[in-house]
């Protein structure tokens, strides 16, 4: 029976981790977070992928718990969350884009470092370059489809909770390794290098806002009668 029970969490971790890293992107969200931060020393750096890696996964994982009840108790539906989330993808995605080759500025048009750069570690760092309404509704949507999991006996449910959050902490165990390791990467590939790679997972960024908009769109106008 206790060997059920771990081929339980071994599969739903697998379940998690599989579906969250292609959303999260640690690999690709490296250069642009080396972007933000390079006018920051090295141990703000690591500070700031450390605070990023936790923030995502208290995001993740409170998605996971009472997401679902948070978004119906605001009567808030996930086609809704799609769309507000996707917006907000789409503008950071839109800007990262025009943005040149120098380091991320603040909002006031100074540049970030190590004085003002822990203010910009849940946003937009965490929210919506890492942790965005993708990763978020794909989350919800796996607490849902695994509900019948959660719900048989306590020690299955026990089993389905820790492998669930085995699946987080390895999602962001892959962001804090590639967010420190981001100066390494620019090493690897080089200044045009880095900043090709930089347009583009921008411009992957924005396609991303794009088609979450779609998704939350298309169900909006799913649910208008006589369609």
């Amino acid at each position: 029976m206790r060997v059920g029970y771990f081929s339980n969490s071994i599969n739903i971790f697998l379940a998690v981790f599989a579906a969250l890293f292609p959303i999260v992107n640690p690999l690709g969200g490296a250069p642009i977070f080396l972007n933000f931060v390079r006018g920051c020393s090295a141990s703000t750096r690591e500070l700031l992928a450390r605070s990023v890696a936790v923030y995502g996964f208290l995001m993740l994982l409170g998605s996971l718990i009472i997401g679902a009840q948070v978004l119906l108790f605001f009567g808030i539906t996930l086609p809704v969350l799609r769309v507000a989330g996707g917006v907000v993808v789409t503008s950071v995605g839109w800007n990262l884009l025009h943005q040149g080759d120098e380091p991320a500025k603040r909002a006031d048009g100074t540049p970030l470092d190590d004085a003002h750069a822990k203010d910009q570690a849940f946003y937009p760092l965490t929210l919506p370059l890492t942790v965005g309404p993708g990763s978020i509704a794909t989350t919800i949507a796996l607490a849902a489809s695994h509900r019948s999991t959660f719900d048989t006996d306590l020690a299955m449910s026990v089993s389905s909770l820790i492998g669930a959050v085995a699946g987080l902490i390895g999602v962001a165990l892959t962001v804090y390794f590639a967010f420190r390791e981001a100066p390494t990467i620019e090493r690897v590939l080089g200044k045009n290098g880095t900043n090709v790679l930089v347009r583009l997972f921008a411009f992957i960024l924005f396609a991303i806002g794009v088609q979450i908009i779609w998704l939350g769109a298309r169900d909006l106008l799913g649910e208008i009668p006589g369609r």
